[in-house]
């Protein structure tokens, strides 16, 4: 590690060996790796965030339209906020040692050492947004590809969403609309159970209980949704 943060050209050359982007405006490359908590500093890297995020999110919503040509909307939305969340934007910076080129607080440097922390994720897309301006969209978008890339093939835990996987599964084939109500409340204010029917058109009732009327009715749904042969057990029980 520099004993002294390089700056000018030294800054680029490092700065290149680590994102594989040479950068011809020196200036925009300081700005961008200049937070806002830099004593003395005349300029920060708020707007070029600001716009970084944009084209991160271009950029990472493209790629994963042409990586999955078949998944739906609902199963890309969840690559894609896990792609361009702050903490995966944060590791990404760890790994390019960019906290070693930060014009930042120390006292703030000191506290996220560890996790990376939003400083980062915010120097991540103020760079992002940099090469863009100082080389077009596709170095960018060289840059993102190759950062972002592997990560979007890691498996994205999508929640268990029974409701709207159920109103999604009914819409397929007729107008018809879940009807939740309750059967029952039982147990102590502190500590409630509900008990909860869902009747849909041209099905049998299916019921469910929890600890509060949502997860009862969520309950109920995925009891459905397994019956019916749409979600497995496995599925309904994680």
């Amino acid at each position: 590690m520099p004993l002294k943060r390089p700056t000018g050209e030294a800054l680029a050359q490092e700065i290149a060996a680590r994102v594989g982007y040479l950068f011809r405006d020196l200036r925009l490359l300081e700005t961008a790796l200049t937070h806002s908590s830099a004593v003395k500093a005349t300029t920060n890297n708020e707007r070029l965030e600001f716009l970084g995020d944009r084209v991160l999110g271009l950029i990472v919503a493209d790629m994963l339209l042409k990586m999955f040509p078949d998944a739906r909307e609902g199963e890309i939305a969840p690559r894609f906020n896990a792609l361009v969340e702050a903490r995966t934007c944060s590791n990404i910076g760890l790994q390019l040692e960019l906290d070693q080129f930060m014009r930042a607080d120390a006292a703030l440097k000191s506290r996220s050492k560890k996790a990376g922390g939003n400083y980062l994720a915010d120097a991540v897309e103020a760079l992002v947004a940099a090469i863009y301006l100082d080389g077009g969209i596709e170095a960018a978008r060289e840059f993102v590809l190759k950062h972002w890339e592997p990560l979007a093939r890691l498996a994205v835990d999508k929640p268990a969403n029974p409701k709207g996987e159920l109103q999604e599964w009914i819409a397929k084939s007729s107008d018809a609309r879940p009807v939740y109500a309750i059967d029952k409340r039982e147990g102590p204010d502190h500590q409630p159970v509900f008990t909860v029917s869902l009747q849909v058109s041209g099905f049998a009732p299916a019921q469910g209980t929890g600890s509060s009327r949502r997860a009862a009715e969520e309950a109920a749904a995925s009891v459905f949704l397994i019956r019916e042969g749409v979600w497995t057990a496995e599925r309904g029980a994680a």
